[in-house]
């Protein structure tokens, strides 16, 4: 699913985020991303889903080469991925249903299986009774299943979840962490930057660790390793 080889970033500042990243992640997958802020996850994530490019090594994503790829070709690249923030980043305007749709729309699926898919992930997530309900209208928990819902309506091979649970109440995180494991459950890869350690260390998956840039511990089914 993802092959990276000696992976560099260099930003023109000067900073150099990624310092030699080898890592293999399998189709499958539920992968923790931890490491004190400033380490070196978010650059990891965004090289993933080609929002930053790496300075050298080798970077291949669900099939994509992510190192000769064009930035026309990013598209195409992104079908293949969802995206979740700590922030939402829901349309404000638009409804629960509208947010979810819109995900559909810009790759022109059609009408009748934009209206089924949409209302198959708003009762995978639990919101089919708010399908016409706007962002505000929502608690934060709330807000959040509805941007998974978006990130899984196109049937990714990939799903990156940043923060997931950053903002929200130990309550309502349980919740989330169980819909990502039902997601992952049907087959979807999942990789999860977190700063939670009961999370990490309740819920045993495969955790990567970098700090300054490179991977310091990658262990199957391990704990946080790290103090806040």
């Amino acid at each position: 699913m993802i092959k990276m080889k000696d992976v560099k970033k260099t930003y023109p500042n000067g900073v150099q985020a990624l310092n030699g990243i080898t890592i293999d992640i399998d189709l499958g997958e539920f992968v923790y991303l931890v490491g004190q802020s400033g380490a070196g996850k978010s650059t990891f994530i965004k090289i993933i889903f080609g929002d930053e490019k790496a300075s050298a090594g080798d970077v291949k994503v669900a099939g994509h080469d992510l190192v000769n790829m064009k930035r026309k070709e990013i598209p195409m690249l992104r079908r293949d991925i969802g995206v979740v923030f700590q922030d939402f980043k829901l349309l404000p305007t638009m409804t629960v249903y509208e947010n979810v749709a819109f995900a559909l729309e810009v790759v022109e699926e059609t009408p009748k299986n934009i209206r089924k898919r949409v209302m198959e992930v708003l009762d995978q997530v639990g919101l089919k009774n708010k399908a016409r309900f706007i962002p505000d209208e929502l608690s934060g928990g709330e807000q959040q299943r509805v941007a998974i819902a978006r990130a899984i309506a196109n049937y990714p091979k990939l799903l990156i979840a940043d923060e997931p649970t950053g903002n929200l109440d130990p309550d309502t995180s349980w919740e989330i962490m169980k819909i990502l494991e039902e997601i992952n459950a049907a087959g979807t890869t999942i990789i999860m930057a977190t700063h939670s350690k009961e999370i990490v260390n309740t819920i045993k998956r495969r955790v990567i660790a970098i700090d300054g840039g490179i991977i310091v511990r990658d262990q199957h089914r391990g704990d946080y390793g790290y103090e806040s």
